[in-house]
């Protein structure tokens, strides 16, 4: 039997297996040096001594938390949530809103906000699910490799990104691409719901079985939904809805390009036959 220890990783491979953990940024410019912490904390015990009793006796600073600046409760955030879309009467006024929106903690771990892409009138609106590491970046969606294919299916429709609108259920990247919690989901869903009430598509395309199950309120998966067609009410009218695979599962699974081509045919069929406004 072979005892000998396994090389040890390159940097390039430890870089690559960070990247695949989700590691994808620094959180700091400059490294902590972990071995002069340990030195600090194996120190002789003969040389701490005591702080003086002036010094135990001075008051200690308490985190604005403590103080009771607590942060909102989830059902708090969503309550605020909801009244501060229904008070936007406009995409842009929804936007600032969303810039000031403290009741999701996806704001403090994200690079900016991810608003939305595209044209403000298109008459097809896509939704997916949340940011990527390129759109928390670039603070648009769909910008990635990901975003690369969806711009050919538009593009397979006949259309392209000024004909077009694009957003996201979370307007924020969850940290190391995790999966949006459903508390964090029903935060952001009054701001999307605002936002295809107010772009007033023709035809809402839900990238994917995340977007899919919020948006149209199912709990099925994405292969018994997709190529069916749902009405997505706004209050004011009914919206043509259908779901297809997110760009990013079928850079995974290629071989389902073929039913995404087939349900591509059905929205720009549908598109044709819509009155135009």
């Amino acid at each position: 039997m072979d005892l000998t220890s396994e090389p040890a990783p390159t940097i390039r491979q430890l870089l690559d297996f960070y990247v695949e953990a989700g590691v994808d940024c620094a959180l700091a410019d400059v490294a902590v040096d972990r071995l002069t912490e340990s030195e600090l904390v194996s120190a002789p015990a003969a040389e701490v001594t005591a702080p003086p009793r002036a010094v135990r006796e001075t008051p200690v600073a308490i985190p604005s938390v403590a103080r009771g600046e607590m942060a909102p409760t989830p059902e708090a955030a969503i309550a605020s949530a909801r009244e501060a879309a229904r008070a936007a009467p406009t995409l842009e006024a929804l936007r600032v809103l969303l810039e000031n929106f403290e009741g999701c903690a996806l704001k403090n771990t994200a690079t900016r906000l991810v608003f939305a892409d595209g044209n403000p009138a298109a008459r097809i609106m896509f939704v997916g699910e949340a940011p990527g590491r390129e759109e928390d970046i670039e603070g648009l969606p769909f910008v990635g490799r990901s975003g690369k294919l969806l711009d050919r299916m538009i593009a397979a429709i006949g259309l392209d990104r000024s004909k077009a609108y694009i957003a996201n259920v979370i307007p924020w990247r969850p940290p190391g691409n995790r999966t949006p919690t459903p508390q964090e989901t029903q935060i952001c869903l009054p701001f999307i719901q605002r936002q295809v009430e107010l772009v007033n598509p023709d035809v809402l395309v839900t990238l994917g079985n995340p977007s899919t199950q919020t948006l149209l309120s199912t709990r099925d998966g994405i292969m018994k939904t997709r190529g069916k067609w749902f009405d997505y009410d706004t209050g004011a009218r009914k919206i043509r809805a259908m779901a297809t695979f997110h760009p990013a599962y079928l850079l995974r699974s290629p071989s389902y390009k073929r039913m995404s081509w087939q349900d591509l045919r059905a929205i720009a069929k549908a598109l044709e036959q819509a009155p135009t406004g």
